[in-house]
């Protein structure tokens, strides 16, 4: 159940409605439940590493956003844009979706100005890109973790 957590949060990485860094962590909480080990530390930092990256997550594509020109309109757009990319497209959907969506929300927002709402679509998604590698880059680290957790306690394990 502990890999199914680790697995979730590898793809809430990419999908907004999903805490990525955090659903891992659960993930690396019910191994260490399940072997009865003593990890409180470990716990505790990995645990406040996910809720770091959770919020930074909102911060960044503002910042992007915001550098750009951009306002929440191209946000908002960037985030259903990917959702809507990633139902109809797969995972490349991620990537177009996220872009198209800021730029009509930016659009919305300033429809005389689409040089300037571009620009915003390029901050936000650029923005976006960060904060999913940054909670991709986390769950990976996760994961390894899992492995690493499952692996030296295979005797308990059999």
């Amino acid at each position: 159940m502990g890999l199914v957590f680790i697995i979730l949060g590898i793809i809430g990485s990419f999908l907004p409605i999903i805490p990525g860094p955090i659903t891992g962590w659960v993930g690396l909480l019910i191994i260490h439940q399940t072997l009865e080990l003593d990890g409180i530390f470990f716990l505790t930092v990995t645990l406040v590493i996910s809720i770091l990256v959770y919020l930074i997550d909102y911060i960044i594509p503002a910042l992007g956003a915001k550098k750009f020109g951009g306002t929440k309109w191209g946000m908002w757009g960037s985030t259903i844009g990917l959702v809507i990319g990633l139902l109809f497209l797969g995972p490349l959907g991620v990537l177009i979706g996220a872009f198209f969506g800021a730029f009509l929300g930016e659009l919305i927002a300033k429809p005389e100005k689409s040089e300037t709402a571009l620009k915003a679509a390029l901050g936000a998604f650029i923005g976006f890109l960060s904060g999913a590698f940054l909670k991709f880059s986390v769950s990976l680290v996760f994961l390894y973790y899992y492995f690493k957790i499952v692996f030296g306690n295979l005797d308990q394990i059999t």
